[in-house]
């Protein structure tokens, strides 16, 4: 539970850079591109004694590595252009709701053997759809430049590509790490291995900006692309870690991972930004207690023990 843990305040540091960055003035497509080489150097200082990164073309697991990393690139230019277009609350619950493709895919087609689901687990896997969906839920006002009208044709498509995008590289993440990360020793070799797909993505598609004179690149951008890049390779990492913990069950660890996050955001954005939350919002963080409880009941009763 402890990298559960990790993986959830880390994750939520994120959001935090995320929402401070217009107040400092910082492009977030720029941060983004350049966090991936500060994720590199940050893996690299966690390499284990006597191991050294290396890239073998050879293996099977290289290639999936470098796919996911591509996978990371797009699936955040595809979640820019669904806000520009569809509204920031139906990207939102893309993105959160996505979490039911990894959980399924866990259950019936990997079929972890790192925990056997009860009626109880189930039912809180349902409440943690619902409490997600209610605690993300954002009314969008009419003068909000993000909420678009005349939303039909292929914008529909946008959201639904963002859901199955984070969907996709959540269960490529958790198939990666039950057949071919074969000792934690080895989790941070893989786990390099997909920052450099992201990163050669993301440099191509700035250096494609700068030639058609769309970016241009500031000092306080490499700042903030520090302050991101640490927290987002810990996070990953810790995240890939307790995915080994539970046996690769991600359907134990997503639910939580997702929910714990969206609890902890709520808490700190009441306290430090002052966001106030809907009487929906306030209902699905108290579902979201539910569900973790019947989620993981089993390993709350062993404490007891």
């Amino acid at each position: 539970m402890l990298f559960l843990a990790l993986s959830i305040l880390l994750s939520v540091l994120l959001l935090l850079n995320f929402r401070i960055f217009p107040r400092y003035q910082v492009d977030t497509f720029q941060a983004i591109v350049f966090n991936y080489p500060v994720c590199f150097l940050t893996g690299l200082l966690l390499l284990p004694a006597g191991q050294s990164f290396t890239i073998d073309f050879s293996q099977t697991w290289t290639w999936l590595a470098f796919g996911l990393g591509v996978g990371f690139i797009l699936t955040f230019m595809l979640s820019g252009a669904s806000t520009q277009r569809m509204g920031i609350t139906a990207t939102s619950l893309a993105n959160n709701l996505s979490l039911v493709v990894p959980v399924c895919f866990s259950l019936f087609v990997f079929k972890t053997g790192g925990k056997v689901f009860d009626a109880l687990n189930y039912f809180g896997l349902v409440l943690a759809v619902v409490a997600v969906g209610l605690s993300t839920y954002k009314p969008e006002s009419a003068s909000d430049p993000s909420a678009k009208r005349g939303r039909l044709g292929a914008n529909v498509l946008l959201p639904i590509g963002v859901f199955l995008f984070y969907g996709a590289t959540n269960t490529m993440i958790n198939y990666m790490n039950l057949h071919y990360i074969p000792s934690t020793d080895k989790t941070i070799q893989v786990t390099l291995t997909m920052v450099i797909g992201a990163i050669v993505a993301g440099l191509l598609m700035l250096i494609i900006r700068l030639i058609q004179g769309k970016e241009r690149i500031h000092p306080r951008n490499l700042v903030g692309a520090v302050s991101l890049g640490i927290p987002n390779f810990l996070s990953f990492y810790t995240l890939v870690m307790a995915l080994s913990a539970f046996g690769g069950n991600g359907a134990f660890v997503y639910p939580l991972y997702n929910i714990g996050v969206i609890l902890l955001a709520a808490l700190m954005a009441a306290l430090f930004l002052k966001e106030s939350l809907s009487t929906a919002n306030k209902l699905g963080l108290g579902l979201a207690i539910v569900a973790i409880s019947l989620i993981s009941w089993q390993e709350l009763a062993s404490l007891r023990v």
